[in-house]
């Protein structure tokens, strides 16, 4: 029930960013004329801190489920294509507004704020066009911002609490979302609902986005300064209200999908070579150490915490971007963003978190990667949480030392001769400045650490005409067939320092 109630709210992400490019181009060349008066309810005072307060009265108040449309489940992908936001009711300067439909049917309220001031948006039937009944026009369900010169959308918020961001190539990848509740756990996955939005426009590319949470579990105030320049930066600031005890609280989450990858061949049911929104997750801890996980489309559901004090940085990346590695050229999944968390402030210690479950198809989002406090979350706790998020194709934090590039499995011993049985083979090439003309005889090695199972054999050397990559190449055994080995490696100079990020994978038999 999990899967299936995460599965229909992430497919309404397919439909953010997509927008055709007619009605971009019109978008583009609408005119400035000023907005019909009707289109707007009074004037209201309206700050950051008086969100807060609600957000706070909210709390204190019994949770009542909000409004879902059961008519919008005949609204499915192609019947809310039909329904297009007017050009001319376009909002503060580039923002039009979702209509309700089967995987987003929870209308939202938005609101513009000019100075100190806020102006609700009316809902009206006439803010859309339809090629069909009208009356499947049902509300509001978020919005998007558009790119001045008409190449496509930069910013859109819709379904649940999620978002995303295009990024610095146009192409809409993994999500976002304002906060994760039971992730992963015995308890069932919340899902709560930004259910206003207050925008505050400064330019095409600066808006700052104010959200009111609410869900069963917790209320919270949000503010998004969020800008464009060859990609996007979000500074976000979180207040959270507790209404209960939560078994796993997640802060900064993010979202995406990985089927298959050159690691797990076996997999590729499609014709396509490879297939993800992103291929890792890359931590940068609060002792300075950088880890490299790549994600796993694992045989049942796996969450991995890794522990940290005061994490420095965190995010899925999709490092593959070459489109050969892909040869998808409608999806592009080489252009697919990163997002890159920077906590702001001191957020102690805790864990990031990273949930796995299997899928044999590109339109579910398997993978949440996120921040879990170690200190447990109470009813009548408040938390406040501000970071930054930064949605490019260049992976942030990197500086000069190698870093993994490929990963491979396969069976295990040596090549010509009989599979050893009950093991597999690892293989994992990194690439760094630092790696340039060293060789065998440079005294590198592997170090590598096994849990749950046993190192067979490894090495470490230099590819063959390459001259600033090098291979660990490790056959793996875990001790139960049904359980994954935790494998941990990295290369190391002669001195014993590291030569490389450090890469954390799991080895499956199954």
């Amino acid at each position: 029930m999990i899967h299936m109630n995460r599965r229909d709210i992430l497919l309404t992400l397919a439909g953010l960013g997509i927008l055709p490019h007619t009605a971009l181009a019109a978008a583009a060349s609408a005119s400035a004329a000023a907005l019909p008066a009707d289109m707007f309810g009074e004037a209201r005072p309206f700050s950051w801190e008086a969100l807060q307060k609600e957000a706070e009265r909210l709390a204190g108040a019994p949770y009542k489920e909000p409004h879902r449309f059961t008519q919008a489940h005949a609204l499915d992908f192609d019947a809310v294509n039909t329904i297009a936001y007017r050009p001319d009711r376009t909002l503060a300067g580039g923002v039009r507004l979702f209509p309700i439909g089967r995987y987003a049917s929870t209308p939202v309220t938005i609101h513009i704020v000019e100075g100190k001031e806020e102006r609700a948006v009316k809902f009206s039937p006439d803010l859309f066009t339809i090629k069909g009944d009208k009356a499947n026009i049902l509300g509001i369900s978020g919005f998007r911002a558009l790119m001045p010169d008409g190449i496509g959308d930069w910013l859109a918020f819709q379904g649940a609490s999620y978002f995303r961001t295009a990024g610095a190539e146009h192409q809409y990848g993994l999500s976002a979302r304002g906060i994760a509740v039971n992730v992963g756990t015995p308890e069932p996955e919340e899902f709560p609902d930004f259910t206003a939005f207050w925008i505050e426009p400064h330019d095409l590319l600066t808006y700052t986005v104010y959200a009111l949470l609410n869900g069963p579990s917790l209320t919270g105030a949000y503010r998004f300064r969020s800008r464009y320049k060859n990609g996007v930066v979000q500074d976000v600031s979180s207040v959270l209200f507790l209404r209960k005890d939560i078994a796993r609280l997640g802060i900064a989450p993010a979202t995406s999908m990985f089927w298959y990858g050159e690691g797990n061949r076996a997999a590729a049911l499609d014709w396509r070579p490879e297939i993800h929104d992103s291929d890792g997750l890359s931590m940068l801890t609060g002792r300075g150490e950088r880890i490299w996980r790549p994600l796993l489309n694992p045989p049942f559901a796996t969450l991995d915490s890794f522990e940290d004090e005061n994490p420095k940085g965190f995010g899925l990346i999709q490092r593959d971007r070459n489109f050969d590695h892909y040869q998808d050229d409608s999806a592009f999944y080489e252009r697919r963003p990163n997002l890159w968390v920077e906590p702001q402030g001191d957020w102690g210690k805790g864990a990031v978190s990273l949930f796995a479950f299997p899928t044999e198809a590109e339109i579910v989002d398997n993978i949440v990667a996120f921040w879990t406090p170690a200190a447990p979350a109470k009813k009548g706790d408040t938390l406040r949480f501000d970071y930054r998020l930064t949605w490019s194709s260049r992976e942030a934090g990197m500086g000069d030392i190698a870093y993994a590039v490929d990963c491979w499995e396969g069976l295990a011993g040596r090549p010509g001769q009989d599979p050893v049985k009950n093991a597999r083979k690892l293989v994992v090439d990194f690439v760094g400045k630092d790696l340039k003309g060293l060789d065998r005889s440079s005294g590198i090695t592997a170090q590598i650490d096994i849990g749950n199972g046993k190192l067979l054999l490894s090495d470490a050397y230099p590819v063959v005409t390459e001259t600033e990559r090098w291979r660990i190449v490790a056959d793996v055994a875990p001790t139960v067939a049904t359980s994954p080995a935790d494998v941990r490696l990295y290369l190391k100079s002669a001195e014993g320092g590291a030569m490389s990020e450090t890469f954390l994978t799991q080895v499956f038999l199954a």
